[in-house]
């Protein structure tokens, strides 16, 4: 993505000051100390877990000072952290996070489903918020042994995993508005199951809104911080109220389609040549970049040149069905326009919470698209599921996609 003149000039400031807090202590997993929890929690059968609810036994603690560094990071039972009332997370909203899935294959060992995109994204997010750099790789080390530790709470049924959140918070106490010099990492496990309560192949509506914004160009709509959500909490509930499960957002005059929730957004259009397109848009900025959605896009143009076929995605005659996968914009007057025409397959969105949900209904000024009716997933969605669970669970080696947890 090109980065704007006065982008450019924000880095290289940033850069700049990074230098000097470059001279202090990296986080280092070496140094880790392990403190196990004296009572163990009892593991909650599959079925009964929901997204996020509850956490396993540990956590992972490290904290940064800009005379010392980053402090020897410890595994230690999973409680409350102590933060000043004036600490700039607090005040300032200056925290980033990721969220990420650990799984049990075959083998029955546990493995992680490219987890290098989270921590370059978790890196990024952290720059453009001004908080103090970490080395990723010291992070991931960290994220693999409070796997270990905690092992027992990955779900071993498909569909459901050990959800990662690794947090970066500013600490830096006073109300002073400045950028946070001191911060605190906090990894924490939870097993996962469905995103929605409508299960593991959900279906739901969005109701597309201009009134309010998500993300525009130069914000932080590229990056996972935690401003960016809670915003998003009052459209939410307005758009609940109207019947509809989450927010379609919009962006420009024109109504771009930009996200569904906390979702990338993916539409399936008939070509006149009998192909199909798999739009979704572009990473201008306002789009998260997700880990799902590339994998779509990868998968996508994997199946079209014959690399692989993506379940059921074969025609009688053993053709594959041909995907167009694109990046480009779209907006709600093309939406309708193709509705109107019947060149709407499919629409659905992507994220690592949900994995893939289909999107059955889409409203936009007092009326809802015509859209195809599927039992759960349509075919291109459920394709894409599908491929991405057994690679995500160990039963298909695609690329290096899944790295197995091992010890330091």
């Amino acid at each position: 993505m090109r980065i704007p003149p006065n982008m450019a000039m924000w880095k290289a400031v940033g850069n700049g000051i990074l230098e000097g807090i470059s001279r202090v202590a990296d986080l280092d997993a070496s140094k880790l100390t392990i403190t196990l929890s004296k009572t163990l929690k009892p593991i909650p059968k599959d079925e009964t877990l929901l997204f996020g609810n509850i956490m396993s036994d540990h956590m992972v603690v490290a904290e940064f000072d800009p005379e010392i560094g980053w402090s020897s990071p410890e595994i230690k039972p999973l409680g409350p952290l102590s933060l000043d009332p004036t600490s700039s997370c607090l005040q300032y909203g200056t925290s980033v996070f990721e969220g990420m899935k650990a799984y049990i294959g075959p083998d029955g060992e546990p493995r992680l489903f490219r987890p290098d995109m989270n921590m370059a994204r978790l890196a990024r997010s952290a720059e453009r918020m001004a908080l103090p750099p970490f080395s990723t790789d010291q992070v991931l080390a960290l994220i693999k042994q409070l796997i270990i530790v905690d092992r027992r709470w990955i779900p071993l049924s498909s569909g459901y995993s050990l959800y990662v959140r690794p947090v970066v918070m500013g600490t830096r106490t006073g109300l002073s508005v400045v950028a946070s010099d001191r911060a605190t990492l906090c990894i924490m496990l939870s097993p996962a199951g469905p995103y929605f309560r409508s299960g593991a192949k959900p279906t739901v509506s969005v109701l597309a809104v201009s009134e309010t914004i998500r993300a525009w160009p130069g914000g932080t709509g590229e990056h996972k911080v935690g401003l960016n959500y809670s915003p998003g909490f009052l459209p939410l509930r307005v758009v609940q109220k109207q019947g509809y499960d989450l927010v379609l957002w919009l962006w420009g005059d024109d109504m771009k389609v930009t996200e569904a929730g906390a979702m990338n957004v993916f539409v399936v259009v008939a070509r006149d040549d009998g192909g199909l397109d798999l739009l979704t848009p572009p990473l201008d900025g306002t789009i998260l970049p997700g880990v799902t959605r590339d994998s779509i896009l990868a998968l996508a143009k994997a199946h079209t040149a014959g690399e692989t076929t993506l379940p059921g995605l074969e025609t009688q005659d053993s053709q594959r069905v041909r995907l167009h996968a694109q990046e480009r914009a779209f907006t709600m007057a093309e939406m309708v326009q193709w509705s109107t025409e019947g060149k709407i397959l499919e629409a659905f969105g992507a994220g690592t919470a949900v994995v893939i949900a289909s999107i059955g209904k889409i409203g936009w000024k007092g009326k809802d698209l015509d859209l195809p009716v599927h039992e759960g997933l349509g075919p291109i969605a459920n394709a894409f599921r599908t491929r991405i669970l057994d690679i995500q669970e160990g039963r298909e080696v695609w690329k290096n996609w899944s790295l197995l947890v091992t010890k330091l």
